[in-house]
């Protein structure tokens, strides 16, 4: 693993000086930034890689040529799927003010990704040098028209409902039903479809059927050929993970990792 960081954290030390902070790193399979927070935005990109962004609210992944927004004093962890070219930029909250104030995955665009990458030449962008200033200005402006993509896991608040999930996330290829992990988590099934609903704005199903998804998503990154990923991740079939990976982003696993 090499990096270039100024902390290893992987955030600005000492707070920005400019407008704008950015941090490259290459970073091993494995790697995990231990959770943190800062009082600037971030948005964080790979260029190579998966990234798999947690906080109390649920998680992100975060494939490669794909960045994730972080609000401002958001704890975070973030781990890594592969080998991950990583480059992240830092923004003063002001500059922001109208981003959605909660973590999301979004495409990246062809100018978009050069500019990321200008960016991460400089340690921070000095708002007094007109060039830098036009460059923080355009990103900026690139960011307010980016898609989103659902790569998210929301994650309830009710203690029961956690165990639930916290059970999955230790094993997602896990093929108990509903009514049996209820069971061994001490929770009526009931009580978890309501909340399941109510907390994550999806069905029990639905939030199974994304966290195998992502799961899947992340064997692939790290090197498992499809098969190996969507057996263990609990599909019955490969073609059953190509099949819902299609019809949630459009193409395959393989082709999604490569675009």
């Amino acid at each position: 693993m090499s990096h270039k960081c100024q902390s290893i954290l992987f955030a600005p030390n000492g707070g920005l000086l400019g407008e704008m902070a950015s941090v490259s790193a290459d970073l091993a399979h494995g790697y995990v930034i231990p959770e943190h927070s800062h009082p600037e935005d971030q948005l964080l990109f790979a260029s190579s890689g998966v990234m798999t962004l947690r906080t109390k609210q649920g998680v992100w992944v975060v494939p490669p040529l794909r960045a994730v927004w972080i609000p401002a004093d958001t704890p975070h962890t973030v781990a890594m799927s592969g080998p991950v070219s990583m480059r992240t930029l830092y923004f003063l909250p002001r500059l922001c003010r109208k981003f959605p104030r909660k973590c999301f995955v979004m495409n990246v665009s062809s100018l978009l990704r050069e500019l990321i990458l200008h960016a991460c030449k400089f340690k921070r962008l000095n708002k007094k040098a007109s060039a830098e200033r036009r460059i923080v200005e355009i990103i900026v402006d690139q960011l307010k028209a980016v898609n989103s993509i659902p790569l998210q896991l929301p994650h309830p608040t009710d203690s029961r409902a956690m165990r639930v999930v916290n059970a999955l996330l230790a094993d997602p290829g896990d093929q108990r039903d509903l009514e049996r992990l209820c069971k061994d988590c001490g929770a009526s099934k009931r009580t978890i479809q309501r909340v399941f609903l109510e907390e994550t704005k999806m069905n029990f199903g639905k939030w199974r059927q994304q966290l195998r998804l992502l799961h899947g998503l992340q064997l692939m990154a790290s090197g498992e050929k499809v098969t190996a990923a969507a057996l263990e991740a609990g599909y019955r079939s490969p073609s059953a993970f190509i099949s819902m990976f299609r019809k949630q982003l459009g193409t395959t696993p393989m082709r999604y990792l490569q675009l």
